[in-house]
């Protein structure tokens, strides 16, 4: 028999996931003990999915069992969407994500109550699923929610361990009839195959658990060198080097690429776009710009590098022009901007509108005016750049492109000022 663990001190206000299982109200309990004896604020959250019939009888359940230990408790109401891809089952988990990750106020920590026969039917789940190193870690007992800590405190105990506390403390707690139908893959794992398992090998659950154990220490592993070898790859926030990218083996860069755009905040990289981009971008040559795309970004090859961009780039309207003296910073239609650092204002309105194209600038040191478009390309600003680029003009005359090309009078002006201008594009 396991032993359930002794009550920990909380360091910090803790919002437990609350369904009226017993998994949750056994984790509840436990949490209400350890704040009470810690001194420290506990919260609940309970997400409606309307899936059941029963679904609002369980929110009056979750409410009675709260207030009997005066503990606040929050509901959410979720849409649960059909056509996800992830079926039924994994479209309810991302609208409860969705819910916990809305609820959670700043400095809490999110509670959840999966424990060791989780583990194991997550383990088993992703390795039917092939699954790599980092699917078979399955869930950490400290991760997060986007950026707030998700903590599983449970995750080493067997459930029945979980039900010989809620015995031993009398709990209440309500069923979902949903867990006794086998036609999802998780209950069909928990109905029919791992007590099958437990017939050979009584300790299955927590073999497979401890395989996951040990999958998760390998990944922690692999993540530090893929942090690394990004910080030696990466040339520029968002653009990495292709050419020292192909130095590495085609495994490392596969882990690499996943790591950058996730830690740049993208959606992960499906593994159909994983190998597009492997067999596209590595072996692309300079001239060419092959890109891949999923979700709202894409990866977009130029001049040996790859480049993490929204899928869609803004670019200004080519009618779009404005008056600026530099006093505020300039709010580009694209989302971007334009700013005067280091002094009031110009002396005088300038114009900036859209490239258009046949623009002409003369350049400090020079005699003759020269075409903008040969200057950019000399300044290695990518294509999708120059079409976001605003155009500073005094009159006719074209004193900047942006911050990337400056005329001579402009050059001079700002060095008599010690001003310099700065523009930050659209879409990042």
């Amino acid at each position: 028999m396991t032993e359930f663990p002794a009550l920990v001190p909380l360091d910090a206000p803790v919002l437990v996931g609350y369904s009226g299982g017993v998994d949750s109200t056994v984790l509840l309990h436990w949490l209400w003990r350890c704040a009470q004896a810690s001194g420290t604020s506990l919260r609940a959250v309970h997400v409606h999915h309307g899936l059941q019939a029963d679904a609002d009888d369980w929110v009056l359940h979750c409410q009675q069992q709260c207030a009997a230990r005066g503990i606040e408790l929050a509901v959410r109401h979720v849409q649960v969407e059909s056509g996800t891809g992830l079926g039924l089952e994994g479209a309810a988990r991302q609208a409860r994500r969705a819910a916990f990750a809305a609820e959670l106020r700043d400095g809490e920590t999110l509670a959840l109550a999966q424990h060791l026969d989780d583990q194991a039917e997550t383990f088993l789940l992703r390795a039917l699923r092939g699954s790599g190193v980092d699917g078979l870690a399955a869930m950490s007992a400290h991760s997060r929610l986007g950026e707030k800590p998700l903590w599983r405190p449970l995750l080493a105990m067997p459930r029945s361990a979980l039900l010989d506390y809620a015995r031993q403390h009398a709990l209440h707690w309500i069923e979902d009839p949903s867990n006794g139908d086998d036609h999802a893959d998780r209950n069909f794992l928990r109905l029919q195959v791992l007590p099958l398992l437990r017939q050979r090998w009584p300790h299955a659950a927590a073999a497979l658990a401890g395989s996951a154990t040990h999958c998760r220490q390998t990944r922690e592993l692999l993540d530090e060198e893929d942090a690394e070898l990004i910080v030696h790859l990466e040339v520029a926030p968002r653009v990495l080097s292709l050419q020292l990218l192909r130095q590495v083996s085609p495994g490392r860069a596969a882990r690499v690429l996943r790591a950058w755009v996730v830690g740049h905040g993208a959606a992960p990289l499906p593994a159909t776009v994983l190998q597009q981009t492997l067999d596209e971008l590595l072996p692309a040559d300079n001239d060419r710009q092959a890109r891949v795309s999923w979700h709202d970004h894409a990866i977009q090859q130029w001049r040996d590098h790859a480049y993490l961009l929204p899928a869609r780039l803004p670019a200004l309207p080519p009618e779009w022009q404005a008056e600026w003296d530099g006093r505020a910073p300039l709010a580009l239609p694209d989302g971007g901007q334009l700013r005067l650092q280091g002094t009031p204002a110009f002396e005088r309105p300038l114009q900036v509108r859209a490239r258009v194209g046949g623009e002409r600038i003369l350049l400090p040191g020079r005699q003759h005016s020269h075409a903008l478009k040969d200057c950019l390309q000399r300044e290695h600003l990518a294509p999708w750049r120059r079409a976001q680029l605003p155009l500073i003009f005094d009159g006719p005359q074209l004193l900047a492109a942006a911050d990337v090309v400056i005329a001579a009078p402009l050059q001079a002006w700002l060095q008599a000022h010690g001003a310099q201008l700065q523009w930050r594009p659209g879409g990042w």
